[in-house]
This record gives structure tokens, sequence and C-alpha cells, in this order.
């Protein structure tokens, strides 16, 4: 008798699978296509749903084994597990979260702060219409964004002129809120001799409470079809330390901030 199998689920299955045992959605006889249903997916429910039954045949009734995975699913998140996230094919028998999903459910729950640091973003209304309907929805929230804006190979406009057309399109073209939220690049990648660094970095950050690192652009390919590799983590430590470094980048004003006009 053991809880590995569903331990090893991935944690926001672990909560349906606690739900659909509470309500009676999975019971025995356990079935894989039950459990498929009540996990929103495939992967690991031929393992849950061996392990429900052996369960069962031990004398655990649904309630009792809900409990038991309540206690040791307790046990797991006090210790914030990250989680592995990706883009791309999915592979059978690997637990891992998808990254438009994840991105989504973060900024949705969001109450107090984002921080989304990416290199670049494509068709900007879609990239960032999750994010605004966020800020129209919750005017205490605010909204930090971390964009690159890059030098183009033959442009010798100064770094202000390249500064001030990417403003003018991202505030006319690109963001498609009511409320603003506050921008900020890196100088470094206007140098007319070259660029020095660029902003290469991409983050979610939310409330402080959780972190989302990625490979993943702001991109319809990056979320949907590209390989892409990302790690997931709600320890306050990893995320608070990470909002505090983009903090004191700007502080530092080794980040500018975009012109609002």
């Amino acid at each position: 008798m053991s809880l590995s199998p569903l331990l090893g689920l991935p944690a926001h299955r672990r909560d349906r699978l606690l739900s659909a045992l509470r309500n009676g959605v999975v019971a025995p006889p356990y079935r894989v296509v039950a459990l498929r249903s009540a996990l929103g997916g495939g992967e690991g429910a031929e393992e849950a749903c061996d392990a429900l039954e052996a369960l069962n045949a031990s004398g655990l009734a649904p309630a009792a084994v809900a409990l038991a995975l309540e206690a040791a699913d307790g046990g797991l998140r006090s210790v914030d597990r990250p989680e592995l996230v990706w883009s791309g094919p999915e592979v059978p028998g690997v637990h891992a979260r998808d990254t438009r999903r994840v991105f989504e459910e973060l900024v949705d729950g969001a109450q107090r702060s984002i921080w989304v640091s990416a290199y670049a973003f494509y068709d900007g209304p879609r990239a960032f219409k999750r994010i605004a309907g966020r800020m129209d929805a919750a005017p205490s929230l605010q909204v930090t964004l971390l964009l690159n804006i890059q030098r183009r190979a033959n442009d010798t406009s100064a770094p202000a002129e390249l500064v001030k057309r990417f403003a003018d399109r991202f505030w006319n073209k690109d963001w498609p809120g009511e409320r603003r939220p506050a921008v900020v690049y890196d100088p470094r990648s206007l140098e007319p001799a070259g660029a020095e660094g660029v902003l290469h970095a991409k983050a979610l950050v939310v409330d402080d409470k959780a972190a989302f690192v990625t490979s993943a652009n702001l991109t319809e390919a990056a979320f949907d079809r590209n390989l892409e590799l990302g790690v997931l983590s709600r320890d306050r430590t990893l995320a608070t330390g990470l909002a505090r470094h983009f903090r004191i980048l700007i502080d530092q004003e080794r980040l500018l901030p975009l012109p609002s006009e």
C-alpha cells in the first residue's frame, strides 16, 4: 500500500484528485477513464488507478485515502517543491505543467504585484491581454514590465530616438489595457557601437509568493509550440529575492523607465 504514485502527481492534479475523492466523482471500482477526467489529463492516470485499487484492497475507503493524501500533500507543500513547466510536445509518463496555463493561472490570481521580464514579444495586444485584463479588474494591482529594446542592424539612430519609437509603438499599439503598467528597459542594448548587454531574462513573479522562471518569451510560439523549459516555485524566499533584485536594478538606474508618452 503506497501513496507514492498519487504524491508524484503535480500539485494541481493532486488537488483535483482530492476533490474527486471527496465528492464521489472517483470511487471504487477505480477506472482509468474516470481518473483521466478527474485529473484533467491522462498523464499519471494509470499509475494512480493502480495505487487506488491497491489502497482499496487494503480496506481504505475514498474518504480515508483523501485524508491520507491531504496529510502527505501538506508535508510536500511545506517544503515548496518546485515544478517543471514545459512548452512543446507532451511526453507520456512525464508529469509537467504547461507554460501557457501556468502563466495565465499566476496572472489571474495576482492580488498585489506582478513582475514580468521578457526578452521578446510579438503581437502586443495578445501578449499583454491577460495582464492588462487583470490590472483593469484589480485596481490596486501594481505591474512592472521589464522589456528589451533592440537596436536593429544598420540603424544608427540615437538611443533616445530608439526609446521614443519603442514607447510610441508600445503605448499606442502594443498595450491593450486602460491602466498602464510601469515599464523599464536596459539601456546597454542601445549603445551605438553595439549592445554591451541585453535584457534576456524571462520570468514572472506574483505577489512576492510565486516565481516562474522560463526560457519562453511572450509569444504564441513559445507558449504553445516551441520546446521551452521553466520552473515554477512557490518558495517565498526565492520569489521575494527575485523581485528585490529587479527593484535594486531599477533603484540603481541599471534599468530605466520607459517614457509614458
